[in-house]
C-alpha cells in the first residue's frame, strides 16, 4: 500500500518521490548511457532516454 507523505502539513502523494526516485537513478544511468555512447545505437536518444526512464519508474512502482 502506497503511502502519502507529510512535508510541512501538505500530503504529497508517494508517486512523486517514486518519480524523483527514478529521476536520481536515471541520472546516473545516463552517465553510463554517455560512457556507452549511447547515441550511436539508437536513432533518437532523447526518445530512448525518455523510454528508459519510464521503465525506471514502472520497475519502482511494481517492486517497492
Amino acid at each position: 500500500m502506497y503511502r502519502d507523505i507529510h512535508i510541512g502539513g501538505v500530503l504529497i502523494s508517494s508517486f512523486v518521490a517514486y518519480a524523483l526516485g527514478a529521476l536520481a537513478i536515471f541520472l546516473l544511468l545516463r552517465r553510463v548511457f554517455a560512457w556507452i555512447r549511447l547515441s550511436r545505437y539508437v536513432a533518437n536518444a532523447p526518445l530512448a532516454e525518455a523510454g528508459i526512464y519510464v521503465c525506471v519508474l514502472a520497475l519502482l512502482l511494481a517492486f517497492l
